[in-house]
């Protein structure tokens, strides 16, 4: 059933549109003689194609047809003006000339109406079909779209799984890197999209470790300089695995493993970079990664009670660490301790 909202102060001429309607099968013409009303109808049902005529009282058919037009849902409905006035007379005005679809004379010739109104209705009606197919062919393309993202998802969660087994700290480290990251993203306004991306990709900031021999990765003493240094290119040995990829999530995780050890002050490696020239995925992971280390328990240190970790970010402002950032992610600690609660490192394998 499709609905014909008819606008007319005169009543007799609202009863010669439901007549001639009538002929049409499968229509419901709903008449109202003043504006208001006929608002007020539009506002809770749906309508298929406005029939107003211009000289209405004290507004016109023109003021009406642009309140009805205020619903983004009503931008595509059909409206046939009809008047007594010459065409000419309107035409100019911008509204009749964007909004309005047809013109017909007044009083309208009963072929000629019937024939322009089932004409929009057929319009009206592929419109509609053609949004639904619309819909459905995005709902498609979401489910794909989410197929391929879960699929990626594992391929990333498999990928730093391999690191892991060579390193020294647990996989629950990762996967918190992964939520702290996420919460920081949004907490200074980061998009929901951004937000996603950052958290798969952080949890890839030390894939580049699985290039540092065993003697060094899992030495149990202090690193020689010499041995330190290979050390420090596990970031560069990160981005050259992981670069070049067409996939987002990929590339943010090549960003990261390459600049996770930059410090704010210019001191940090492999390329020595300061400020804002550190991108910003590699700023918050510096400070994400450095927070976990220090609150967790690792073969070679014991945990940190957590006032002198955040004691240790803030003296860490402007040197190691972006200060805006530091700020930021110290308002959302009771986020970050449910996240350590729900993710504790006794769960490693």
């Amino acid at each position: 059933m499709q609905t014909v909202l008819a606008l007319d102060d005169a009543f007799t001429s609202l009863q010669g549109y439901q007549r001639i309607l009538r002929q049409l099968d499968g229509i419901e013409v709903v008449p109202y003689t003043t504006s208001r009303a006929a608002l007020m109808y539009a506002e809770s049902n749906p309508v298929d194609l406005v029939i107003t005529e211009y000289d209405l009282s004290p507004e016109t058919g023109l003021d009406f047809v642009a309140q009805f037009r205020k619903a983004p849902d009503r931008k595509a409905v059909p409206v046939i003006m009809i008047s007594g006035k010459n065409e000419n007379d309107i035409r100019g005005n911008k509204i009749f000339e964007e909004e309005v679809d047809d013109f017909l004379h007044k009083p309208a010739d009963p072929v000629q109406f019937l024939a322009r109104v089932r004409s929009l209705l057929k319009l009206r009606n592929k419109d509609l079909e053609l949004k639904v197919r619309a819909e459905a062919l995005a709902e498609t393309v979401r489910d794909k779209t989410n197929e391929i993202l879960l699929a990626e998802e594992e391929t990333i969660f498999r990928l730093t799984r391999a690191a892991e087994y060579r390193d020294k700290e647990t996989k629950n480290h990762i996967v918190r890197m992964g939520h702290y990251a996420r919460l920081l993203a949004a907490r200074i306004g980061r998009s929901t999209a951004d937000q996603e991306l950052i958290f798969l990709a952080a949890p890839m900031h030390d894939i580049g470790k699985v290039a540092i021999p065993d003697s060094i990765l899992l030495k149990e003493g202090k690193l020689t300089p010499t041995e330190w240094e290979v050390m420090k290119s596990h970031a560069r040995a990160g981005y050259e695995i992981l670069k070049e990829s067409d996939s987002p999530v990929i590339k943010m995780g090549a960003e990261i493993a390459l600049a996770h050890h930059e410090k704010w002050d210019g001191s940090g490696y492999p390329q020595g970079i300061k400020g804002k020239d550190i991108p910003l995925t590699g700023r918050i992971c510096a400070l994400t990664d450095v927070f976990d280390a220090l609150v967790s328990t690792r073969p070679y240190k014991k945990a940190w009670p957590l006032n002198e970790v955040l004691e240790t970010l803030q003296k860490g402002k402007a040197q190691h660490f972006d200060p805006a950032l530091v700020d930021e992610f110290l308002q959302i600690i009771p986020d970050v301790q449910k996240v350590r609660k729900a993710l504790p490192d006794s769960e490693a394998a």
